[in-house]
């Protein structure tokens, strides 16, 4: 089955990069590239491709604002959209997530991870890259305003001691497999916890849990615990 992918920058040197990167892959067809955040919403509404790959820096209208619509248009199957950045724009990638993201990379990312990325996104699934994920979370962590909602507030009365864990070890970047060696545990049951808690807290991404747990402060920038709050691990 082929993997279809829309390229949004407003580099024409970018997108050609970008489409010649996954078009080098038998499975991915890019249907389309655009030019700015307008016209990107615009496509993506017609087309209806499975993964949006976009820069967060556009002109008429940004990154974060054509994620927001993207994602709010009524297409079924939703795509995935992967925002590519630099690190000297940390500040926009808390918007991006929020916004719906499904990921993001850094622009001098090596081909493979791209691919991986539109793969792991057209999968359902979140790009977390732990090295650049706790980095520019951790960099943001400490000014991002709280998102109470009185739901999501009620719903953490209901995560279990061992989810929360989980929780907080997902909000420093481990990946299933890294969370199951640290609560020893088989890596088909962490997996059925992050969907436990991405039912309770009504989020259909990865990406939207590292989010809420540091505006719900569950964890804190540049702390090295994984969970702040627990003095010893949940029994298994």
């Amino acid at each position: 089955m082929t993997l279809t992918v829309l390229i949004a920058d407003d580099q024409p040197l970018m997108r050609g990069a970008l489409r010649t990167c996954l078009e080098a892959e038998p499975d991915i067809t890019v249907v389309g590239e655009a030019a700015d955040g307008a016209e990107t919403v615009r496509m993506a509404q017609r087309l209806r491709p499975a993964v949006v790959v976009l820069d967060v820096r556009m002109p008429i209208m940004d990154g974060i604002e054509a994620t927001r619509r993207i994602l709010a248009l009524p297409l079924e199957p939703r795509p995935g959209v992967l925002v590519m950045t630099t690190f000297d724009l940390d500040e926009y990638i808390i918007g991006a997530l929020r916004a719906g993201a499904s990921g993001f990379l850094v622009k001098d990312s090596p081909p493979e991870e791209l691919v991986r990325a539109v793969r792991l996104i057209a999968d359902g699934q979140a790009l977390l890259a732990p090295s650049v994920t706790r980095r520019l979370l951790d960099l943001r962590g400490r000014t991002l305003s709280p998102v109470p909602t009185a739901p999501r507030d009620a719903a953490l009365a209901t995560i279990t001691t061992r989810e929360m864990t989980v929780l907080k070890l997902a909000a420093r970047g481990l990946s299933n497999a890294d969370i199951a060696v640290d609560m020893d545990l088989a890596p088909s049951s962490v997996k059925t916890h992050v969907g436990h808690l991405l039912a309770k807290l009504g989020f259909t991404d990865r990406v939207q849990l590292v989010v809420f747990a540091y505006e719900h402060e569950l964890v804190r920038p540049g702390s090295t615990e994984a969970a702040v709050d627990d003095k010893r691990r949940p029994a298994r």
